[in-house]
């Protein structure tokens, strides 16, 4: 008597077009995440002498610092630093921001083990 196996081999046409669909919703998200970081970049026109940008505007400027910096070789109004902005407190939160990336300032760092 044969017992069947529980588990099927996926043929080779279902494998590449599961590839192929990872393909394009990684595509997507990434389309969307590029879309997201442009769209607030400094010199954009949204701060002005009226509205000034505060410190959480310069944490958000120093994570897109990079992304800034080259739009603005493209297109001269963006600039990597918003110049309309509330003085030390947007520096700091810009330089804040450009010094720790996405999770590089850590208050404890653990030591590491020999």
């Amino acid at each position: 008597m044969r017992i069947a196996n529980s588990r099927s081999i996926p043929s080779k046409n279902s494998r590449t077009a599961r590839s192929a669909y990872r393909m394009v919703v990684l595509a997507i998200i990434l389309v969307g995440l590029l879309l997201l970081l442009t769209s607030c970049v400094p010199g954009d026109g949204k701060a002005n002498a009226d509205k000034p940008a505060n410190f959480l505007w310069g944490i958000w400027h120093g994570w897109v610092a990079p992304i800034s910096l080259i739009i603005s070789l493209f297109n001269h109004n963006i600039r990597v630093y918003e110049t309309a902005n509330t003085g030390w407190w947007y520096d700091f939160g810009f330089y804040m921001a450009v010094i720790s990336g996405f999770g590089g300032l850590s208050l404890a760092r653990r030591k590491k083990c020999d």
